[in-house]
């Protein structure tokens, strides 16, 4: 397994939409392998194939508190959804910011697994959050997409003094 790279915004790949995966062989495995592990590296709870620079309909999730039951989806569609609710979120593309983003209380969600079997699972609470958020990524979208352009703004000037604060701390210290 390896850990890949996380895309970060503003970068114009997390903007492309991914293609059907159309074969499930080993690669496929090894792939949704170093994608969990690299999500769980990063300490998230979801990760897309297009933030990894990967441009196919996969996602992987864990929203169980111990991180131990990922789950893994395929091609996935959300075929209904009801209700409503806003929660905070924030993206591992999106470091150190978090905004309110109202989505669908429960979806029902139809994928295929690692091995392409179809299966469909109705959702609620954070696994239905989740889930959206990812699939979200798979059409070009970040959630900072859902926020009105001042906000928006201010959250990428944000971002952007993080970054800098960051490099700035790295030429600061000495790496021998």
């Amino acid at each position: 397994m390896a850990k890949l790279n996380i895309l970060e915004f503003p970068d114009p790949r997390l903007r492309k939409v991914a293609n059907r995966v159309e074969q499930f062989d080993a690669a496929l495995k090894e792939l949704i392998a170093d994608m969990v592990e690299t999500m769980y590296s990063a300490r998230g709870i979801g990760l897309a194939a297009t933030q990894v620079d990967i441009h196919r309909r996969l996602l992987v999730l864990d929203v169980s508190e111990e991180q131990n039951q990922p789950r893994v989806y395929v091609n996935p569609e959300i075929v209904d959804e009801s209700g409503s609710e806003t929660c905070e979120e924030g993206c591992l593309s999106v470091p150190g910011i978090y905004a309110n983003v109202k989505r669908a209380e429960q979806v029902t969600v139809r994928a295929q697994d690692a091995d392409g079997e179809v299966f469909e699972e109705r959702l609620d609470g954070m696994h239905a959050v989740c889930l959206q958020h990812e699939m979200d990524h798979l059409v070009g979208r970040l959630f900072v997409d859902y926020l009105s352009p001042l906000k928006r703004n201010m959250l990428l000037k944000k971002l952007e003094k993080q970054r800098r604060a960051s490099q700035q701390d790295t030429a600061d210290h000495v790496v021998i």
